[in-house]
């Protein structure tokens, strides 16, 4: 049993994580962060949760960039092969669910 304080939670750099749950190959964890992720495609679906702060979600939809403001609590799927990069405005804790071992 956990109770995890996400609003308490801080990482040595951004992007650092608390792993929480690993079940049947999906991986849930807790990530801190002030700066932007890269560019990327998971090998799997990836649901994304915005739990504290803003982050501007970029994403490639046919050939086009477009972009997406996620608040408290708005919640981001990328599909297999979707590209996207995730840019906080200030400092964000996020709640990532994705196949184990996904970049």
């Amino acid at each position: 049993m956990k109770i995890i304080r996400s609003k308490n939670f801080t990482a040595e750099r951004a992007w650092g994580a608390l792993d929480i749950a690993s079940m049947n190959g999906i991986s849930t964890r807790l990530h801190w962060t002030d700066q932007p992720y890269k560019w990327h495609i998971n090998t799997g679906e990836e649901v994304f949760v915005v739990l504290d702060g803003r982050v501007e979600m970029h994403y490639r939809e046919d050939g086009l960039e477009c972009t997406c403001v996620l608040e408290v609590g708005d919640i981001f799927h990328a599909s297999i092969g979707l590209e996207h990069l995730a840019q906080p405005l200030g400092v964000a804790r996020v709640l990532v669910i994705e196949s184990a071992g996904s970049i």
